[in-house]
């Protein structure tokens, strides 16, 4: 039997509530995870307050938000006798992993197509119904319970579980989209917003051999952290508030062609025609920051049609990607300031304040640590 606490989200709007939930046992397959540290995502924040429906993806309610994880293993399931992760290394009863928060079936059509986020029979963390057993269907919580066939990856000793614990979500996800736009050695890119995915995106695109790295945001401390991570020139919105000024200076940036490739980031639909218009011809733009639905924008598609120019949705990461996005944290932890993307820590009884925090943005970032 396995017993511990679940900060349960009932609905948009309500306090979370503390439950302490227990187990019988762990299915064949099955992996139970000790968390150890969740990060509060936007996406978190969207379901908190109720724009982003999980209900409407096909989950539950009341269920268990948080999906940015790390934590060891607690147990194996019964009868599992493959104790090893997705690159072969050995694991036990307490090793440090990650893992994707999403769970393809791998036998659908586009599973079997190699479009695995396409899954047609997804299973996701934060979608579970935590009024009935496993209750572990979260990151907030004392454990999380993997499911036969997870892809789950060793955490390397040098790597702490501050840095970890986001690996699984920003910084796998613009791993994957800008490989999905294939930027090449030498191209241009502009990344609309400077928040943690802005700032994985800027430190991979210029690991990708991108020639300028040019960031928009409004906030000045983000900015100077982008230079950081990679940017070569920063925009700021509260400097150059007209669209006009910054498409043009986005252009004399780039020798008067554009970016071959413009990511959005910030979330908001109104800022997609203004990425579009700094594209180059032939460009291509990455879209991810806009997973609410029925929020729309106004578009002039001749824009796309004339220059031959390209946007490309992309949700979630194929799983493997998780792995490289490992081996870049481990490879750059000391060349990039990833000290300053660590949360600020508060207990599970605390998460209550700590996403009141996070929503006023009174902290750079919040985790839940249990």
């Amino acid at each position: 039997m396995f017993e511990g606490r679940i900060a349960r989200f009932n609905a948009p709007g309500e306090p979370f509530e503390i439950r302490r939930v227990c187990i019988e046992s762990v299915g064949a397959g099955e992996i139970l995870i000790k968390v150890h540290r969740s990060n509060i995502c936007g996406s978190d924040l969207h379901a908190w307050h109720g724009a982003f429906a999980t209900r409407g993806l096909g989950g539950a309610m009341p269920t268990v938000l948080g999906h940015e994880m790390v934590g060891s293993i607690a147990a194996f399931g019964d009868g599992d006798e493959l104790r090893e992760d997705s690159n072969g290394e050995p694991l036990a009863v307490g090793s440090r992993v990650v893992f994707p928060y999403f769970f393809p079936c791998h036998h659908c059509r586009n599973c079997l197509a190699g479009r695995r986020v396409s899954c047609l029979k997804m299973g996701m963390a934060m979608l579970g119904d935590a009024s009935k057993p496993p209750y572990f269907v979260g990151g907030y919580g004392d454990y999380f319970l993997l499911p036969a066939g997870a892809v789950l990856y060793k955490v390397p000793d040098n790597l702490s579980d501050e840095l970890a614990s986001g690996v699984n979500c920003a910084l796998s996800q613009v791993m994957y989209g800008l490989e999905r736009v294939e930027l090449s050695l030498g191209e241009n890119v502009v990344i609309q917003g400077a928040g943690g995915l802005g700032l994985f995106a800027a430190a991979v695109a210029k690991a990708r051999g991108a020639k300028m790295v040019i960031v928009l945001d409004s906030v000045p401390e983000r900015l100077e952290l982008a230079k950081s991570f990679g940017a070569d020139e920063t925009v700021s919105l509260s400097e150059q508030p007209e669209v006009s000024s910054r498409v043009r200076l986005v252009r004399e940036m780039t020798d008067g062609l554009g970016a071959e490739v413009v990511v959005e980031v910030v979330g908001d639909p109104s800022v997609v025609p203004e990425g579009l218009k700094m594209l180059a011809q032939g460009g291509r733009y990455l879209e991810i920051g806009n997973i609410n639905m029925g929020r729309t924008y106004e578009a002039d598609p001749s824009r796309l049609v004339m220059a031959n120019k390209t946007i490309v949705g992309v949700s979630l990461y194929e799983p493997h990607l998780l792995s490289n996005a490992i081996s870049f944290l481990t490879s750059h932890q000391h060349s990039l300031p990833m000290d300053r993307l660590v949360a600020t820590s508060f207990p599970l009884e605390e998460i209550n304040t700590a996403f009141e925090m996070a929503d006023r943005r009174s902290i750079v970032r919040a985790s839940i640590v249990v």
